[in-house]
């Protein structure tokens, strides 16, 4: 058995709780086999890292792992994306393409959010499962592919079998192996550990320095319910750093940023509503916080552009910029402009400029959001995040705000 702390270094997983160690444990273990894997557990726990490590000590490992979220794929596109398509199959289809199963042959395929899938495709993948045969869309020829399922899920699926909305004969398939992966009240030994981590990281990244909290502040968090699990705990570390000035956390500063019916519950929230809700997520208030990240990186480095100038060490493009910049802040004034004389005469009433037109926050979320896909050249998954937001809640309002180009 490979040692569990080399493990988690490789992947970054943090703790020490018995539960993430006994799913950790399972994950290595059925690793060198073919089995079908179904990892469930709330939103926001870290699914994610066990099929890469399943992939990692498997015979697959160098071969690919695609790694797909069958949730953020529009149900019209989800069976062209999985199993490929033919020319002329559809409406755009100009050629041909090969499908995730294809690509993936001989590798791994991460199936996450695999509730979300379509009956129809539910069909294609237990085909899949059972025979290695798939179908390119617009196609009747009969393909073959060797490739190992690693599912997961924050959606009951037993409930989900009753009501209807996934079939019996494919979670049987998929659920071969087990993993659950613990909520983070379940594992309150690694809290405080994770915190620290979190708020270090983003200390690092926009230089600053960490905040820490004192005793009482370390006991509210780690008796906090923590709905949104790691997610939500990574959103809190990353709000405190950016906006409180003290960098000695109270539980007075701390409460500000707890929800009050998280406190100590006893009572669980249903699994597909922590989705929701995590999904759903504050979208824009965490665009703010990432706006105000940006902010102090930006002032981190006019500040130390004017030290260089201040100094003497500053190149003439350094200098040109603080000027630059000084201007725009109305700090020293702008070079002459010719001034351009009013024609003579009179108007017949007097008129008014119009005030400046308030931004709203829908502009603002829109800009944002476009403002990242560019830097990404339209990778929705990378402008994800650096928004810190899941894909599919980009995908959301991409389509709620209008954004057509990307």
């Amino acid at each position: 058995m490979m040692d569990l702390v080399a493990v988690k270094q490789r992947f970054g997983i943090i703790g020490t709780s018995e539960a993430m160690d006994r799913a950790l444990e399972i994950a290595l273990r059925v690793a060198p086999t073919d089995l079908s894997v179904l990892v469930t557990g709330e939103s926001g726990v870290g699914k994610e890292f066990f099929p890469q490590v399943i992939h990692a000590f498997s015979a697959r490992k160098h071969n690919k792992y695609i790694a797909v979220n069958c949730g953020a794929i529009p149900e019209g596109t989800i069976d062209s994306e999985l199993f490929g398509h033919e020319k002329g199959a559809f409406t755009g289809a100009t050629e041909a393409r090969k499908g995730y199963f294809e690509e993936a042959d001989g590798g791994t395929i991460f199936l996450d959010e695999v509730a979300e899938l379509p009956h129809s495709t539910q069909v294609r993948l237990l085909r899949v499962l059972q025979t290695g045969e798939f179908i390119r869309v617009g196609s009747s020829k009969i393909q073959k592919t060797n490739v190992r399922v690693v599912a997961a899920t924050n959606v009951n699926l037993q409930l989900a079998i009753r009501e209807g909305r996934f079939r019996e004969d494919l979670y049987y398939r998929l659920n071969t192996v087990p993993i659950y992966v613990p909520a983070l009240r379940e594992r309150k030994e690694d809290i405080y550990t994770l915190f620290r981590k979190f708020a270090s990281d983003v200390a690092i990244q926009y230089r600053m320095p960490p905040i820490s909290l004192d005793a009482e502040a370390r006991t509210m968090l780690e008796n906090y319910y923590w709905r949104g699990n790691i997610r939500q705990l990574k959103n809190v570390a990353e709000q405190i750093s950016a906006i409180e000035e003290s960098r000695v956390i109270t539980p007075a500063i701390l409460r500000r940023y707890l929800p009050e019916d998280g406190n100590q519950s006893s009572v669980p929230v249903p699994v597909a509503a922590a989705s929701q809700n995590a999904s759903n997520g504050d979208f824009e208030r965490e665009l703010i916080y990432k706006m105000m990240f940006d902010m102090r990186a930006e002032m981190a480095d006019i500040k130390h552009l004017l030290q260089e100038v201040l100094a003497g060490r500053a190149t003439a493009e350094q200098t040109d910029r603080v000027a630059g910049l000084l201007q725009a802040a109305h700090v020293i004034p702008a070079p002459a402009q010719p001034v351009q004389q009013p024609a003579v005469g009179y108007a017949e009433s007097e008129e008014v400029a119009d005030p400046p037109r308030e931004v709203t926050k829908e502009e603002a979320l829109r800009e944002a959001i476009i403002k990242a896909l560019r830097r990404h050249n339209g990778r929705r998954k990378e402008a994800a995040k650096d928004l810190f937001i899941s894909e599919r809640t980009l995908y959301r309002k991409i389509k709620e705000l209008g954004i057509n180009e990307y």
